[in-house]
């Protein structure tokens, strides 16, 4: 009778998937995509982040969101401006301006909030990044923003990204504890977010 030699059953071990990406060469589709792991599924995107990369495709998307969020914006106060009768074109004017200037600010205020990230990682981390790898991180995080045309939830979407998105990368690409992600989020959280209620506060004055 012939023995019987047992197969043995080597198992590959399992490919990390790399995190959806902005790509210039289908915009509107890698958005969606981005955004919505971003927001549905955050710890997700930031493990399976490559967090060295080029920033050109991060800024790009900034400045989509910021374009999609500016003239949700405009359309919401034109809407509601007409709505009340009060319509002319000066608010025309304005909010188109207002949404020209929110899509161009948009990659520059990532470009700010990554400036003082990187100073809050390197303070409270370590060496461990460059101001190119926190770009993207933050650039991503701004995937929040998308909502940031609704009234009052508009706040809460930049608080959402620059605490909890950011918290979340810093924690997945660095391994931090979560006290250090806590106290490195919040420390760069303080400034930019009194940095934008001065700019709030000085748009309404004005």
């Amino acid at each position: 009778m012939a023995s019987t030699i047992p197969t043995v059953c080597i198992i590959p071990p399992m490919q990390k998937v790399p995190a959806p990406e902005f790509d210039l060469q289908r915009p509107f589709a890698s958005a969606v995509a981005v955004i919505q792991t971003v927001l549905f599924s955050p710890r997700s995107f930031y493990l399976n982040f490559k967090v060295e990369g080029p920033i050109k495709e991060p800024a790009a998307f900034v400045l989509l969101v910021g374009a999609v969020s500016g003239i949700l914006g405009a359309a919401l106060a034109l809407s509601t401006n007409l709505l009340f009768g009060d319509l002319d074109a000066g608010d025309l004017r304005a909010a188109v301006s207002d949404a020209v200037l929110f899509a161009l600010l948009s990659p520059v205020g990532a470009g700010v909030v990554a400036g003082v990230y990187l100073l809050s990682i390197r303070t409270f981390v370590g060496k461990v990044s460059g101001f190119r790898e926190v770009y993207r991180m933050a650039a991503y995080a701004a995937a929040a923003l998308v909502l940031a045309w609704i009234p009052i939830l508009g706040a809460f979407a930049f608080t959402y990204a620059l605490i909890v998105l950011m918290g979340i990368g810093i924690q997945s690409v660095y391994g931090t504890t979560f006290l250090t992600t806590v106290v490195t989020a919040v420390v760069g959280f303080v400034p930019v977010a009194s940095v934008l209620i001065w700019l709030i506060i000085a748009g309404v004055a004005s």
